[in-house]
């Protein structure tokens, strides 16, 4: 029931504009030596990824899903993600606002539902030509698990040193209602920095990822390497 309202919400918030505006769609593939979620591990290893974006016209409106495999136990070995939102310019901020699901087929879950789905509102703003800075407010109102409202906030900056390197980094902060969910605690901060550098058509991405929970290894920092082909 729970997939079934994520799609059909995506699917309104887009119907209107699916058939007044040419479609464009994109696709990606990307290989990467672990597939980390707000700095925990998913994959613990290798992770193939990709998913496919289609856009609406000029009228801001998307779709989009994008897949990985996971290894963190509940039966299932892959993570799908469906997702849809309106991307707008309000005032000089750039906004992106939507609804995201993660689906986890085959899931052994009965007892406490894995997927779930997150409300998401992320505003950027161009500092200069080269630097931008931004945030991420993401909201569920049953997160992974069935342990409440979760809640995510990020900030985030991306500096372009040349047009084939770029610096970012973000700090975040993840939250549940649920007593000890991460490894004995209700929320948890998280951290990334990185570059990516652009050749051959394709982008190279060497990332240091963390968090503040200790002695559990999912947790534990790592740094990340990752190939990624845009189609």
């Amino acid at each position: 029931m729970r997939n079934l309202l994520v799609l059909s919400v995506i699917a309104a918030a887009t119907a209107a504009p699916a058939f007044a505006q040419e479609v464009t769609v994109t696709g990606n593939i990307a290989l990467a030596t672990d597939y980390a979620y707000r700095g925990i591990s998913q994959s613990d290893g290798p992770a193939v990824q990709g998913g496919f974006d289609a856009a609406f016209g000029d009228s801001g409106f998307y779709l989009g899903t994008w897949a990985s495999n996971i290894n963190f136990g509940g039966g299932s070995d892959l993570e799908l993600d469906v997702y849809g939102g309106y991307k707008f310019a309000l005032g000089g901020v750039a906004m992106d606002v939507g609804v995201l699901g993660y689906l986890y087929p085959n899931a052994q879950d009965d007892g406490a539902e894995l997927d779930y789905w997150e409300l998401y509102a992320k505003p950027s703003f161009a500092v200069t030509d080269q630097f931008t800075l931004g945030a991420g407010f993401y909201y569920s109102p049953e997160f992974t698990g069935e342990t409440g409202d979760g809640f995510y906030y990020e900030v985030n900056g991306a500096y372009a040193l040349t047009p084939e390197l770029a610096l970012s980094g973000a700090v975040g902060v993840q939250t549940v209602d649920t007593d000890g969910v991460f490894a004995g605690e209700d929320d948890y901060t998280t951290w990334n920095v990185g570059g990516t550098y652009s050749a051959m058509g394709l982008g190279f991405d060497l990332r240091y990822v963390g968090t503040d929970v200790e002695d559990v290894s999912i947790y534990d920092d790592r740094v990340i390497f990752s190939i990624k082909k845009a189609m």
